[in-house]
């Protein structure tokens, strides 16, 4: 097996790693999981590992090209070459917002920024929203701006800055401007700022601004500080820079006296597998010249002096007494709790505790690198507000706190209107809200299609049942096929999900590092699945659980060992250990299983793939194994995918960007993984996420950080599949064949489908896919079938499991070239329309939506 690639002074920190190591995680992407057996697990960096393992690399100029190739090709073709992707939800989830903002002047036009799903724009309050960063491609939004004195004009900085582990994964390019609210962006700077904290416009000048700049999240850099623009970006100064491992995180500015700048400074340094988030370099620096000079704020004004342990701090301005300053402080370089907040009544020359560590215990819950954020009411120097894993609001400066009420937790961002600062808008990880009543009450958006989605799964004899695991929104699903009425079933961030394609009353959902649940009675309660596994096992963030293409009574689950059971009831152990054994950290998250396939024919083969780069396989149920990884990269598995006729065939794709000139991404084996060869051709050199094959044909599908690609002559040649998919982080994909729909999950513009028919080809029996349209589809009252056939023919509807339930039309085909069906004594769901004319026939997949 490999040898894992590390740099040499590896072993020199070593001793201190176990004690850095996150004993402490995110409650919501890197929530600490203590299972039954009382082990604690230690976090998994599971986006930044798969995407830069194995030289904890990411080539940057490798995504730029992909997204040039990808744009080529979408401008390239015709539209009608392509169909067209549907939506299918969820709308009433939502996601992660990282920033949000209400215009200036003018209530009804807000603005939604979002971790991995770009910025959403309503000119309505938030009735109707449409995407405007789409283009840009960059969908990581670490903060955004609106010019007080022209609100046409917005900045918007690019890559999230809190901390997470997507952080990394998915930077950003620097500052981007609109003159036209949106309409339009521009790149204006700082491209290896990679991610922005805070953005600052001078509310007299919209070319003034001020960005904090935190840098690369694994690594250190010299482009990070505060920066400075007079001329709307077109020159950018670094006014103040401390070290090349030290963020700015926040950045203020007094509304009266726009030469007083606050920067809050943030030591942090964080590997795959060990944060440090403090340092005796984290501290409040203040400029009284326009940021052409900084001094360092401490415990000569009041404030605490900063040690290795200080963490990350957020400051706001009072705008309506902007001699009143806050800041809020976090202590421990891992977990970052709130350590007080201080207020200052003079500019920042003195500083008085008003709010202790003990007041707001909890408020950052252990993971305060997280928030961080810090509000003032623009009306009331009094009002302030603290922005964590809940908001707490103050009246009195910090005196008493009260918890706000109605809103998910891990909050990030707040706006007031101002012209109604009772009028509030809010940003969490699970959507935006607003208040009008000063945040007594909350009202979410349920029409904002943000959610990522880690895996999805599709019910195969109830379709319209659509299944995800979510980033910090649980397991969800929809029982109706509808876009805005999916709940919840599972608990914690949403992993896996498998539905019993016989018997859909099972149903098997995990929360991270394998956290199974089973249901018996179709969702309806769950209750705990992993009896058999042992606790001493290593389990990936993402634990690859998969039902038995062969006996739907089979599962298989993966650690770093190889377990199977019937209906999950029991785990046995069928492998020794797949991987490399223990990373040299001691984390349990690494050295594991990512990916299984499984025979179609039998249950002796099966396929593992790892995240150190190994793929293994048995031919006889989990006796002996063989390690097929030569030929492979050493990159980080995420995808296996056999097909029915041929267990020596399989599909085996990775993540990670290109390393060198070229690096495939998509291989083939036909001999059981003797031989390996490169299918990747013109795919981008870009993580592939996921690969499913439709057999009756072998066309590949792919799931990429750009889009879904597909081959239909095994992997000679990729192209985009549809035309309006956004250019996104796709993560999972499904094919549901009896309607020949795709589902594509995406990690941060929620899940979509495509109905594959119009790539499929077409053999004499069948009529060509273009001779029929059905239309409205989803169809309510009624649809039109429009067809351009000659002679007799028939029309019948069949529900999703064959049955046939009626009979549509019979006659000349020539004299109704458009036939009206209404749907009165038809339940909504998922149908089939099956023209036959003469010998030929065809089926069209319909959708009836009451």
């Amino acid at each position: 097996m490999k040898k894992y690639k590390r740099p040499l002074n590896l072993l020199a920190f070593l001793g201190i790693s176990v004690i850095l190591l996150f004993s402490c995680k995110n409650a919501s992407e890197e929530k600490i999981e203590k299972k039954e057996t009382g082990k604690m697990e230690y976090p998994a960096e599971w986006m930044y590992n798969q995407r830069a393992y194995p030289n904890n690399y990411i080539n940057k100029e490798a995504y730029k090209e992909a997204i040039a190739q990808s744009k080529q090709i979408l401008a390239s073709r015709s539209p009608e070459v392509a169909g067209e992707w549907t939506f299918v939800g969820p709308l009433n989830t939502g996601g992660r917002v990282t920033d949000v903002a209400i215009s200036p002047d003018n209530d009804d036009h807000l603005y939604i920024a979002t971790a991995t799903g770009g910025i959403f724009r309503s000119y309505d309050r938030g009735v109707n929203w449409v995407p405007i960063f789409d283009e840009v491609t960059k969908p990581s939004i670490g903060d955004i701006a609106i010019s007080r004195s022209n609100s046409q004009i917005i900045y918007a900085g690019t890559g999230e800055a809190n901390g997470s582990a997507t952080d990394g994964a998915y930077f950003g390019d620097g500052i981007y401007r609109s003159n036209n609210a949106g309409d339009t962006w521009t790149n204006v700077g700082l491209p290896e700022s990679n991610h922005i904290g805070r953005i600052v416009v001078d509310p007299t000048n919209p070319d003034r601004v001020f960005a904090a700049a935190t840098g690369q999240l694994y690594g250190k850099n010299n482009e990070r500080g505060i920066y400075r623009t007079t001329n709307g970006g077109a020159n950018w100064e670094q006014v103040l820079f401390v070290t090349d491992s030290t963020s700015a995180i926040d950045v203020a500015m007094n509304v009266a006296n726009t030469n007083i700048i606050y920067a809050a400074m943030w030591e942090r340094t964080r590997k795959p597998w060990q944060r440090d988030y403090g340092g005796v370099t984290s501290a409040i620096h203040r400029s009284m010249d326009g940021g052409t000079t900084w001094t360092q704020l401490g415990a000569a004004n009041g404030l605490p002096a900063s040690n290795g342990q200080t963490g990350r701090i957020g400051i706001a301005v009072s705008e309506s007494d902007p001699s009143t300053v806050y800041a809020r402080f976090t202590t421990n370089e891992i977990t970052n709790e709130f350590d007080g907040m201080y207020k200052s009544t003079d500019n920042g020359n003195n500083w008085t505790l008003v709010t202790p560590a003990g007041a707001l215990s909890g408020i950052d819950a252990n993971f305060g690198w997280y928030f961080g954020n810090l509000r003032v009411n623009p009306t009331n120097s009094s009002e302030v507000y603290i922005i964590g894993f809940d908001i707490a609001k103050s009246t009195n400066s910090g005196a008493s706190w009260q918890i706000l009420p109605g809103m998910h937790v891990d909050h990030h961002a707040l706006d007031f209107s101002r012209t109604n600062s009772n009028f509030m808008l809010a940003g969490n990880d699970g959507g935006a809200y607003i208040s009008n009543n000063g945040g007594s009450s909350w009202t979410k958006f349920v029409n904002l299609p943000i959610t990522q989605f880690y895996n999805i799964e599709v019910d195969k004899t109830q379709p319209e049942r659509l299944y995800g695991g979510t980033q910090d929104n649980n397991t969800i699903r929809t029982i109706t096929g509808g876009a805005s009425d999916w709940n919840s079933i599972w608990g914690g961030d949403g992993f896996h999900v498998n539905v019993d394609p016989v018997d859909n009353n099972y149903i098997y959902v995990e929360s991270q590092y394998g956290n199974l649940g089973r249901s018996t009675n179709g969702g309806s309660s769950f209750s705990n699945a992993t009896n058999g596994i042992s606790g001493s096992d290593r389990n990936n963030w993402n634990t690859p659980v998969i039902i038995s293409p062969f006996d739907h009574e089979i599962l298989y689950y993966g650690t770093n060992r190889l377990y199977t059971s019937n209906k999950a009831a029991n785990w046995s152990v069928i492998s020794p250990d797949l991987t490399d054994g223990l990373h040299p950290s001691g984390s349990l998250a690494f050295g594991t299983l990512t990916a299984i396939a499984s025979s179609y024919n039998n249950l002796d083969v099966i396929y593992t793939g790892s995240d150190d780069g190994n793929v293994n396989v048995t031919f006889d149920g989990g006796t002996t194994w063989t390690d097929v990884s030569a030929g492979l990269p050493d990159q980080y598995i995420t995808s296996i995918a056999m097909i029915p006729d041929n267990d020596l065939m399989a599909y085996v794709a990775v993540s990670g960007f290109k390393y060198l000139d070229y690096t495939p991404h998509v291989f083939k084996t036909s001999d059981g993984g003797q031989n390996w060869t490169d299918i990747s051709s013109n795919l981008p050199n870009i993580p592939v996420n996921d690969i499913i094959i439709y057999p009756a044909e072998n066309i590949l599908f792919v799931a990429t950080d750009l889009n879904v690609w597909y081959s239909k002559d095994d992997g000679a040649n990729w192209t985009i599949l549809g035309n309006n998919l956004p250019l996104t982080v796709v993560m999972d994909l499904k094919f549901h064949e009896p309607t020949k729909t795709l589902y594509a999950g995406t990690f941060g513009r929620a899940m979509h489908s495509y109905d594959v028919s119009d790539i499929l080809g077409t053999n004499e029996n069948e009529i060509a896919e273009n001779a029929i349209k059905i239309y409205p589809n989803p169809a309510t009252s009624e649809f039109t079938i429009s067809q351009n056939l000659a002679s007799e023919g028939t029309v019948q509807l069949y529900d999703i499991s064959g049955k046939k339930i009626k009979d549509l039309f019979k006659g000349n085909f020539g004299a109704n070239k458009n036939i009206k069906v209404k749907t009165d004594g038809i339940a909504a769901g998922v149908y089939l329309v099956k023209i036959n004319n003469g010998n030929k026939s065809a089926t069209k997949k319909l959708v009836i939506d009451k």
